[in-house]
């Protein structure tokens, strides 16, 4: 498995600054986790942290966060507002297929749908293996992913719209395009102004429940639950999102 497959991915994510401030009034994950920690401190880790949007809060509640994220300049900033707010959170650059941690946990999360960046079946494999490293018999882990509703992937979408960035006017092209031999959404942008044009874009893998289940049994957990949200909406065919509550055996 080639560390291409996520270093090559990540242009999305290019300002942390833009990411943190669309995501920042997203709650419904955090609350979610926090429900689920049920108020009790605990030593726990998160995968594909980002700018820490649930890293802080928690951390801010007394658990001991460790966070990791491949994106070095997403944990920059997660870093600067953890200590502009006096926060120890232990924060490092790590490939989630490949974690080095110091501590075991009785809880992993991801969140932020980060799982549909494992794009093969062989990197969706080390993710859990990995994760099965440093979790505890009977700990969980609990993540989500997008639904594969095929009447909307299998159409090809192009829009338009407009953004402000840093006080400049861009019009946005956006392209979306899903293979459904390899499972994979490709979203492409291209933002054109008076004073540059350039290009992002983002691959991102679709598992269907059966794959999901499938997965999970291989590698040693049952699914505790599968919800439509994280609300804990009821899973059914038309819901936006898998989120999964694992446990491991």
């Amino acid at each position: 498995m080639s560390t291409k497959e996520f270093s090559d991915n990540l242009s999305k994510y290019a300002d942390p600054h833009e990411y943190d401030e669309t995501y920042k009034g997203y709650t419904a994950d955090l609350e979610f986790i926090k429900a689920h920690l049920a108020g009790n401190h605990q030593s726990i880790i998160e995968l594909a942290c980002g700018t820490g949007r649930l890293a802080i809060p928690l951390a801010k509640q007394g658990h001991i966060v460790y966070g990791v994220d491949i994106d070095s300049g997403m944990l920059n900033y997660a870093q600067e507002k953890a200590d502009s707010e006096g926060l120890n959170v232990h924060l490092s650059v790590q490939d989630c297929t490949r974690l080095n941690l110091p501590i075991q946990s009785n809880f992993i999360y991801m969140t932020g749908n980060s799982f549909q960046h494992f794009l093969t079946n062989k990197s969706q494999d080390a993710l859990f293996e990995s994760v099965k490293q440093y979790l505890n018999p009977n700990g969980d882990f609990i993540f989500d992913t997008r639904n594969p509703i095929l009447s909307e992937l299998m159409n090809s979408e192009v829009y338009d719209e407009v953004l402000v960035k840093n006080g400049e006017v861009f019009n946005v092209t956006n392209r979306e395009e899903y293979n459904p031999l390899t499972q994979l959404l490709t979203c492409t942008s291209t933002y054109s102004s008076s004073n540059t044009t350039y290009k992002d874009s983002i691959q991102l893998r679709y598992t269907y429940p059966l794959e999901l289940q499938r997965l999970l049994n291989q590698h040693g957990f049952d699914l505790v639950h599968l919800y439509g949200s994280w609300n804990k909406e009821p899973f059914a065919a038309d819901s936006v999102s898998m989120v999964v509550h694992a446990r491991l055996k």
